[in-house]
Parts: C-alpha cells; structure tokens; sequence
C-alpha cells in the first residue's frame, strides 16, 4: 500500500483506536479535536487521501460511516525518536517495524525509540522503544500517565501528564531535569505509554 504522511498516519491511527473501543466511527468535530485542529478542512483532506490510498471508505452521503479497510500489521511501526531530556521533533520516514508480542500488538498502537534519560526512575532508558496507545479523548487522560506529548513550538516528549485546569506539567522520572509546565492548549497528547522494549543485544541499556 501506499506509504502515509505523518499527518495521514497519525489520524489513521487514531481511527483505528477510536473505532476499535467505540465501535462506530468519530464524527468530524471529534476527529478535529483529536488532532488539534481548529478548521475541518484538513481533517476532510486526509480522511480523502486515506481513502485513496485504501486504508479507509465510508458510504457517501451518511456520517459516521468511516470503515477500516487496511489490514492490521504485524508488527508496531516505529514512527520516528522520542525525546526523554530536552524536545525533539520524533517523528520521521521510515518503514522500520518493531516485532512484540501479541498483548502490545493492538490496532493503532505505534513505537517510539527513546532519546535521553529523563525517565531513567521509571525504568526507561535510551535506546529503549515505548509502546504508545493513541489517545481518543485527551480530556479523560487520567494524571499521573506517562505519554508522549507534543509541545508547541518544541517537538516531543516522554513525561508523566498532570493537568490542572488550564495548565499541563510534564514531568521526568530523574531528579536533573525540570518539569514542563505550559498552558493545556500548547499541549498535544500523541499517545500513552503501554509497554516498554529492551533489545539488550543491540546495546539498549537499562
């Protein structure tokens, strides 16, 4: 099949986890909140080219009809490098998979590759890969989760999520760094962190 975009791949992901737990499909309005968008047009604009690319259909003329047409893969797709010390933008081309077993394989799941230590207290160290769950419905992020998330302006990062009211701090698992406290709408929550891997032949220590 025909390779994603970033954006397509990660609104795929998305409907794959939401569809998975609701059984059904999400409106426009929910999927423009998911992925932080303020204008529908960019969500129509993907949901086309995942249909044209044949990862998706949906019957013309009835909402909430989206189906998914891909077949799941076998293994997690890694996505890219996920920052755990200072932000880096993560997620980059490639047709690298990540071979788990099956409990971690569920639909939409992805994996990111971790760079620095700040999670080193958790026992999340550099050269791991996290197994991220998407996020449906950030609001109900419970704190105290550790997640991958996007800040504004920054790139990504792995961190614990506590929201109060308007403000999100992100905060490391090693004493050496600095929580990340900005407002709740300059934080964009990819995914939540389900398990951990170690390729202990490959030099991942930990």
């Amino acid at each position: 099949m025909e390779p994603l975009t970033e954006a397509q791949q990660q609104l795929y992901n998305w409907l794959v986890e939401y569809i998975r737990t609701s059984q059904h499909a999400p409106s426009i309005r929910q999927m423009m909140r998911a992925m932080n968008l303020r204008s529908p047009a960019p969500v129509q604009s993907r949901l086309e080219h995942l249909r044209a690319k044949g990862y998706i259909d949906w019957t013309e003329g009835k909402a909430r009809t989206i189906r998914i047409l891909a077949n799941v893969p076998t293994g997690v797709p890694v996505l890219g490098a996920i920052a755990a010390g200072g932000l880096v933008e993560p997620f980059t081309d490639t047709d690298e998979q990540l071979d788990v077993s099956p409990v971690l394989r569920q639909p939409g799941n992805f994996a990111l590759r971790v760079m620095g230590d700040s999670m080193i207290d958790d026992l999340i160290a550099e050269g791991d890969f996290v197994i991220m769950r998407p996020v449906p419905d950030p609001d109900q992020l419970k704190n105290g989760l550790i997640v991958a998330a996007r800040v504004e302006g920054h790139g990504t990062t792995l961190k614990r999520f506590y929201r109060q009211g308007e403000r999100v701090t992100l905060k490391p698992a090693n004493p050496k760094y600095e929580p990340i406290e900005v407002m709740a709408k300059s934080v964009q929550v990819q995914g939540v962190l389900v398990g951990v891997w170690r390729d202990y032949e490959t030099g991942a220590k930990g």
